[in-house]
């Protein structure tokens, strides 16, 4: 060091701030890459429960308003609230069936009561839900982060292909010929270009596909003409909200699922950063979960949850810095006052997203087996957890209908691969490598500390 120079301290890539025009091309890309996740459970909760057109766009911009208020909370955050972590914040499918249940019986407002006390039954949970982070060594962690990406891989195939399996044009040579042409796009971006046109390759990509799915007819922008310029759903515009008790539980039990989820994304982003996830971290985050929840009660939407996609956004792009999600954040919240540019978004024809979605989920799987890679797979012990928890995590996506028969309460833990998959891991890794395991040879805190990933294995 020259002598008289101020050693400059080194900033680790979560708490970098790009540039202004790059963190916003960012966190655009972060959004085109979520928009359907946000807009897919208003979707099929109002047409199970009967709502109107109106009543739909105004549930959709109040998802998109607090989806961004959520992404701030949970990047930005404040003391005691926000893991600080390039999570994006998403409306949950994990309550979908809940919430139907709930709105045929009680209507929007019992649903909004019993999403603000789970909400706030959440963050009071949180700090002692976190103390669980024991149970999740590499073997289990990196056993979700593969099961996360298996998961999702399904919701990218059926997008190729149009999104919905029961659809005369599912499968139509035209959407996978549109989803092939995206995906080739991306891949050739990533491969040929540099710097930043290549951290934005996705961006491009869905550009580029509905750019050609408009010349040829597949792509239609008629809602944006008929969408309002500026627009905005106040609280409680559906009714004061009705607090009851059946409803209320049902709730709670949804969000433990939740905290489960996103325990599982917390410790797959903290993987692919670099960035060490503690029970603090995963504390904070919870909060921030359950405060969004509490919130979207309020502002007419429901429960939040890390959004995985966005996961493998980071992994792909290698962007790792929270400012740019929380720039998506900021770029959700405009949508939400402005249903122009929501609906423009929501023109994104589905298998442009398919051909995207194929390389996002397919990274999260591979950051999973690179998490592996540090776990000793030749004890049988492991390889037997490993192999039985992806197993039961890829069933509901292979077999949708498997757990219809069962009651409603074993359906939610099942019927998301994610969870089942989780708790499979969580339990399987209590049986083989725990119970009757000497204190010192038990593979939880002590493991995940043998095997933690040093700075520069993942990028």
């Amino acid at each position: 060091m020259t002598p008289g120079t101020v050693p400059t301290r080194s900033v680790h890539p979560v708490d970098e701030v790009p540039p202004a025009g790059r963190m916003v091309a960012f966190g655009l890309q972060h959004v085109l890459s979520m928009y359907a996740g946000i807009i897919a459970v208003p979707l099929v909760l109002a047409t199970a429960i009967g709502l109107n057109p109106d009543q739909i766009v105004r549930i959709v911009n109040a998802s998109f308003f607090m989806c961004g208020v959520a992404t701030l909370i949970q990047t930005i955050g404040f003391p005691g609230f926000g893991a600080k972590l390039p999570i994006v914040q998403g409306t949950t499918f994990a309550a979908l069936a809940s919430m139907i249940a709930i709105g045929r019986d009680y209507g929007l407002p019992g649903i909004y009561g019993a999403v603000i006390v789970a909400g706030l039954f959440t963050v009071l949970l949180a700090p002692y839900f976190s103390r669980l982070l024991r149970f999740f060594p590499p073997v289990v962690a990196g056993t979700v982060i593969t099961i996360i990406g298996v998961a999702l891989l399904p919701v990218a195939i059926r997008w190729a292909g149009g999104g919905n399996p029961a659809a005369e044009t599912f499968g139509a040579p035209a959407n996978l010929g549109l989803a092939a042409l995206t995906l080739v796009f991306v891949l050739l971006v990533t491969r040929f270009a540099r710097g930043f046109w290549g951290r934005i390759a996705v961006l491009l990509g869905l550009v580029f596909g509905t750019v050609v799915a408009a010349i040829f007819g597949q792509a239609s922008f008629a809602t944006v003409g008929t969408a309002a310029a500026v627009g905005f759903t106040p609280p409680f515009f559906f009714g004061v909200p009705t607090f009851a008790l059946v409803p209320i539980l049902s709730m709670i039990l949804v969000m433990l699922v939740v905290m489960v989820e996103t325990t599982a994304d917390l410790l797959a982003i903290g993987e692919i950063t670099d960035k060490p996830v503690d029970a603090r971290v995963v504390a904070d985050g919870l909060r921030a979960d359950g405060l969004s929840t509490a919130l979207g009660g309020v502002f007419n939407v429901f429960p939040f949850t890390a959004f995985a996609q966005n996961v493998g956004l980071v992994r792909f792009t290698g962007i790792k810095s929270r400012f740019v999600v929380a720039a998506a954040g900021v770029i959700l919240i405009l949508l939400g006052f402005f249903p122009k540019l929501g609906a423009l978004v929501a023109s994104i024809p589905l298998p442009v997203l398919g051909g995207a979605g194929l390389v996002l989920f397919g990274t999260v799987a591979a950051a999973g087996i690179q998490t592996l890679s540090r776990v000793n797979m030749a004890d049988t012990r492991n390889l037997t957890i490993v192999a039985v928890s992806i197993a039961v995590g890829v069933i509901p996506s292979t077999v949708p209908t498997l757990y219809e028969k069962l009651p409603d309460w074993a359906g939610l833990f099942l019927e998301s691969g994610i969870t089942a998959g989780a708790l499979a891991a969580i339990l399987l890794n209590i049986l083989f490598n725990i119970v009757g395991q000497p204190r010192a040879e038990r593979s939880y805190t002590a493991d995940a500390t043998a095997h933690a990933p040093e700075v520069g294995d993942v990028h």
